[in-house]
Order: structure tokens, then sequence, then C-alpha cells
């Protein structure tokens, strides 16, 4: 079934969620008509792949027309050609926009398609829900409308005092010209008199409106302060979470409104104010309120202004190397990273070109670290207005990072924590004149590890996890001084949050109940459990020699490159302790198979058959895990099909019947099964079987089942079977045998 059929299956409160990732952007109906052609390509790759990216937009414009040209409603393919058309306006010129839009919205369909498989959802994606509420949204727009038409009417205001003062004015000057020996005649005196209430009016309309200008004033100020901000640290909260798998159910096109729309009713403000001024300069008077209260308004207006532009200065885009979109804010020495900020509000006017200076590790106390590197690149580069962001200005950076060499081999002060929990940050500066102010803009990425080799990859995956997991400091690189612990709710909706990423479906309430056991131990019983940084990626599993991250990550990789159908058709149980899988098996046909990941192997997968002697005796064996290196020979689902055993002489045979609990195999595998054989001309083709090796003696019990290498082709495996019976095959032992 495809992924937008799962979709539209889903409960009211789900579809909610996904309604918010279709807009201008990329249309609900664009996701629709095309779903199972836009489910086939490669967002992903397209993200860093700029030629990729224009071929992909070129094939979906293609698309859509083929689409358009077939509906048969008038009005739907009206609305077709519409959405074509806009969308080549959009990103004819920036296609990777479009596989980036396109990459997360199907990313964020896998993870609410995961989150639905659980029985409840963990609490970082509750209280995530909770901060984006659409009443809250609501509430946000009906505010920021009512500020914004409050102000639209204090021009008017102003506009009314302003014809008043010129009237005042005119007859005031006018009743000056007259000649002197009018002035105690009794239409002097009417006049007089009326000028009076005309002073006394405009007295009254400018106390009056700056009373109104005050409270507008105090409005915007409490907006900011209660509502705005709270909205912008939320979002940079969802974006921490995002950056490690989690949901990201609004963009920046709100808070972008919102900023904007709060920006320009301050900018009008002040040219009401200075408006206010001018006025004062024609007519003024004892108790003029003008003189007496514009200075600190316009002081309040300039701060609000210079706090608002200096907040919206945000990283759009953490940074992160094109090959490991889905792993952010780890980069390599020597390899290309990118990354992008934006300013929320859309300025009136700019004097001159808004240039960004980006510092790496700027300001960091000296000693925190033991290594310290440097941009290869340009670290300057100014801002541009994108077509597709509504007039804001953003730039984003494309750079290379280089570890400074050190005199006689020495680094100096050398730091007790491992490379991968060193944590460094990439400071933006920019400073600008706007209406007579200067501001100065100054933000920073979330924090970085820095790696040399990719080995290291896997460690430093670890500590942004467990960074952005506990804290939402936006720079607190002595982060891993002394790191908290996670609480095991925590820490296991992460965890998932992993696979639904790279394998595209999360994790179940029994494979985490597994994860648990394995961290903590099967006899540890605790409410709320507490899993310490060391426990989690530094101390080695007893027993083993890697640690529990190292193993997790071990199969990530394993599902991503290798397993990725199989695990995706929810084929794979994946994470079974040894008495639970024989719990399962013990009373099932012969035959009956199970898939499991190896706990004694990084990056392995075993299946486990059952099968009975002949006095009914139960015995399960397992084979030797497969790993990378033997599933790059052959897809694992052709290793299900074309499994065989010898078993002291007898016929080879396929022991795998049923998919755990009662699935024929090739019901659950034939659409996964590899029908290419080998054709090289003029060769025979030929098939790569997996064989074991199973003996049994009648004072023994069964040996562990044994695994091949290399593989054999059938050829091959006859001529053995026949002329060598007792062949020994070079293999190393599966991990148990029950």
């Amino acid at each position: 079934m495809s992924q937008w059929k799962q979709i539209q299956q889903l409960e009211t409160r789900l579809l909610e969620h996904v309604d918010y990732l279709y807009d201008d952007n990329f249309p609900m109906d664009i996701r629709q008509g095309l779903a199972d052609w836009i489910e086939a390509q490669d967002w992903d790759t397209a993200v860093s792949d700029e030629p990729m990216a224009a071929m992909l937009f070129k094939n979906l414009l293609s698309q859509l027309e083929r689409v358009r040209l077939q509906e048969q409603v008038f009005l739907q393919r009206h609305n077709m050609k519409m959405i074509q058309q806009h969308l080549q306006l959009k990103y004819s010129s920036n296609p990777v926009s479009m596989a980036t839009v396109i990459s997360s919205c199907l990313k964020e369909e896998r993870r609410i398609l995961s989150s639905a498989c659980m029985q409840e959802q963990g609490p970082l994606e509750k209280s995530l829900q909770n901060s984006v509420a659409f009443e809250r949204q609501k509430n946000m727009d009906n505010r920021v409308g009512m500020i914004r038409g409050n102000v639209q009417m204090l021009d008017q205001a102003v506009k009314y005092i302003e014809d008043l003062q010129d009237d005042f004015d005119f007859r005031y000057k006018t009743l000056q010209s007259r000649d002197s020996t009018d002035k105690n005649s009794e239409s002097m005196k009417h006049e007089v008199t009326r000028l009076q209430e005309m002073l006394n009016r405009l007295d009254f309309k400018r106390k009056e409106i700056l009373s109104k200008m005050d409270a507008v004033i105090n409005d915007i100020e409490d907006l900011m302060t209660s509502q705005l901000n709270p909205e912008l640290q939320d979002w940079k909260r969802r974006q921490q979470i995002a950056a490690i798998g989690g949901p990201l159910l609004t963009g920046l096109e709100l808070l972008q409104s919102w900023f904007t729309l709060t920006a320009q009713s301050l900018f009008q403000m002040k040219r009401q104010l200075d408006k206010l001024g001018d006025l004062v300069v024609k007519v003024t008077y004892e108790s003029d309120p003008i003189p007496l209260q514009k200075p600190q308004m316009e002081e309040r207006v300039r701060f609000l202004i210079y706090h608002l532009i200096k907040s919206s200065f945000v990283v759009e885009k953490q940074p992160c190397m094109p090959a490991q979109p889905q792993r952010p804010l780890i980069i390599k020495t020597g390899v290309q990273f990118t990354t992008k900020v934006r300013l929320l509000v859309k300025l009136p006017e700019v004097d001159y070109q808004l240039k960004v200076k980006t510092t790496f590790d700027k300001d960091l106390p000296p000693g925190r670290v033991s290594r310290q590197f440097y941009i290869l690149t340009s670290n300057t580069k100014a801002m541009d207005i994108e077509d597709f962001s509504n007039g804001c200005l953003s730039v984003e950076f494309r750079h290379l990072l280089k570890e400074k060499k050190y005199i006689n081999g020495t680094k100096g002060n050398e730091a007790l924590l491992s490379v991968t929990e060193e944590l460094h940050s990439l400071s933006f500066e920019a400073n600008f004149t706007v209406q007579g102010l200067t501001i100065d803009l100054e933000t920073c990425s979330l924090p970085l590890v820095v790696i040399s080799n990719v080995c290291q990859l896997p460690g430093g995956w670890a500590s942004v996890l467990w960074y952005n997991l506990l804290t939402d400091e936006p720079r607190n690189l002595a982060f891993f001084g002394n790191p908290p612990r996670a609480s095991w709710k925590q820490l296991s909706e992460v965890l998932s949050w992993q696979f639904s990423t790279l394998a595209g479906r999360g994790l179940n309430k029994d494979q985490l109940g597994m994860l648990e056991e394995k961290i903590f131990g099967q006899h540890v019983s605790c409410s709320d459990r507490q899993v310490s940084w060391s426990k989690f990626s530094k101390e080695n599993i007893q027993g083993k020699n890697f640690t529990f991250w190292m193993w997790l990550d071990s199969i990530l990789e394993l599902i991503k490159r290798h397993l990725l159908p199989v695990w995706n058709e929810n084929y794979i149980m994946g994470f079974v302790s040894k008495g639970m899988e024989r719990a399962l098996l013990k009373d099932r046909e012969p035959g009956t198979f199970l898939l499991r990941f190896s706990e004694s192997h990084l990056g392995g997968i075993t299946f486990t058959w059952v099968q009975h002697s002949d006095n009914g005796e139960v015995q399960l064996n397992s084979v030797e895990p497969y790993t990378k290196n033997r599933l790059s020979a052959v897809p694992f689902a052709d290793v299900i099909r074309d499994y065989k055993v010898i078993s002291d002489g007898v016929v080879p045979e396929n022991p795998l019947k049923f998919l755990y609990p009662d699935i024929p195999k090739d019901e659950a595998f034939g659409s996964l099964y590899n029908s290419q054989r080998s054709k090289v001309f003029p060769y025979l083709p030929f098939t790569l079987i997996p064989v074991s090796e199973m003996r049994s003696n009648a004072n023994i019990s069964p040996p562990p089942c044994q695994s091949p290498e290399p593989l054999m082709s059938p050829e091959d495996f006859d001529m053995l079977s026949e002329h060598l019976p007792a062949f020994d095959l070079d293999i190393m032992r599966s991990p148990y045998s029950v």
C-alpha cells in the first residue's frame, strides 16, 4: 500500500497534522494526483544534487501536464494549470528548494504513520503538538490583525489633526493680518472665541491620539513579550527536535508574517510620531502634550523595533553536510557544509547590501576544547531576497572547515572530553541602518560536533541527540562536562524517531521494551528509569566490546543500506530476546521463522526457525548473522528464498516455510525477490545460494546451524553434495542455538 493511501486511513487527529504540511509551497492537490510517482523518486538525494533536482522538477511539471490533460472536470483542469504556473514561477530558478519541501513532507508523513503505530505518543511529541495548536495560531493572527487595524486608524487620526491644525493656522494668521483698529470689534471677538475653541479641540485631539498611541505601543510590547517571543523560542525548540528526527509541524511562514506585520505597525507609528513632531513646529502652545510625551514614545518605539528585528535574525537551516541530510550539526573537516540564516522581518528600506559575517567558535574560552578550527572559504556574504520568501532577506553559506596547525605538534591545553563530546559554535553577525536606526544582528547555530574521520560520525550523532533532547539552550558548549540523565520515556521516543527517519518506520512498544531490557537489564524494575550519557554511549554492553549506541546505530545503517524493503513491510521483528523468541516459536508449525537483529554482532541480522526432532522435541536453529559485507552480494529476500541446509547427507532443503506467525514465505517476500540473474554472454547464468551445514549425532544434541562464506552456485552445490557429503565448510558459529 502506498504511503499516501496509508495516510488517508489515519484518524482525524493525525490527519490534522498532515494538513499542516501542505500549503502553496507544495499543494495537496499535487500530492494526491501524483502520489505513486512522487513516492518513487529520490527526493532526499535531490536536496544535495542540483542537476537531479532540476530533472525532477522538469519531470514533475510533465507529470502534472499529463494529469491535467486526463482530467475530465473543467474546474479541476483549471486548478491544475494554475498550480503548474505557480510552481514554475516559484521553483524554476531554484529546484533544490522544491526537492527540500517535498523531501520534508514525505519524511513528516512517515513520522506521522510511525506515531500512529505507537499505542501512545511520547512526551516530546505531545508537548510539541500542544505548542502548535490551531487555536493559539488563530489567536495570534487575530491579535496581530487588530494591532494593524488600530495603527491604520491612527493614520486617519493624524490626518484629522493635521487638517484641523491647518484650518486653525490659516484662521490665526488671517486674524493677525487684520487691521489693529478691528481688534475690539464684535467680529474680532467672535473669531478669537472660535480660535480658542479650535485650539481646545486641537489640544483634546492631540491628547487623545497620544493616549491611543500609548495604548497601541503597550499592546505591541505585550504581544512581543507574551506571545511573539515565546512563539519564536517554541519554533527554535521544534527546530532542535526536528534536527534529531522529531516532528516539525510548522515552518517559518507564520512567524515571518507575524514579525513583518508587527514591524510594519511599529515603523508606521514611528512615521506618525515624526508627523506629530512636524505639526508641533507649525503650531504649539503652553502645556502642548506632544513635546512632553513624544520623546518617550519615540524611544519606546525605537526600542521595540530594535529588539524585534534583532530577534528575527535566525538560523533557518542548521549546519549540515549535504551527504548527511538526516544528521545535521556534524561537520567533517575538509568537507563542505551548508547553513542558512534568515531575517524574518521584511524591511521597508536598507541603504546598502546587508552583509553577514560568519565566525567559528567566537569568544570560546581558552582551554575549553583541544582542537581549534577556521573557515577555509570566504566568511562574508550579502543577504538577498528570495522569490518565495515574500520579500524577506536570507543567505546560504557553503563552507569548508580546517583544523589549525600547532607549533611543535602541541595543541596547548588538552580538553578532558572526547572529540565527539567537544561542542563548537558557528556565529553570524551583521549590522545596518534602517530609517535612521542602527541595528546590530547576531545569532548562532546550535552546538556542533566536528569530526575528522567518518568513523566518528556515530559518536558525533550520539552527542547531537543527547544535547538536543535534554536542553533548549542555544549555546551551552560545556554541556558534556556534566551531562544530565535522560528518562527512558524521552530516550525511547527519540530512538524510535531514528528508525522512522532513516528507515521509514519507527519502533513499536514491544521493540522498545526489548531495548529497555538491553540497556537496563532484565531484572531492573523502576517506574521512572534514568539513562546516563555514559551508559548510552561510552560504556560497553556487558560481555561485549561495543556500546549500546554503537550496536543500535549499526542496525540503523544495516536497515538503511540493505533491509529497507523488508523493514518497511514490517517483516522484521527485530528486537527479540532469546526467551521471547522461544516462547513465540515453540508452538508454531515446523519451518516457522522470525527475523531479528543480532545481539552479539554489530550490524547483523539473523533468522531463527523451529523444527521438531523425531521424538517430538522442539528445536530452534539460528543462522550466523548476515552483515553488510554479505548482504552486499545477495539481497536479504533472496537469501530467505534460496537458503539451504545440508544435514548428514540428506538432500539439501530450505527449512524456512512460514514467516511468524503463519505467513507463507513466498507470500510475504515474493514481491521483494530479485528476478535478475547474472547474464554475461557467452556464460551460463548463475544464482548465489546461501548454504548452512547442520550435523547431528545420536549421542549429542544438534550443534548450531552454520552459515558459509562465500556463497556457492547451484552447480557447485550439487557437485559438493554428490561427491563430498562430509565437506567441511569454512564457517563462523552462530551466536546461539537452542
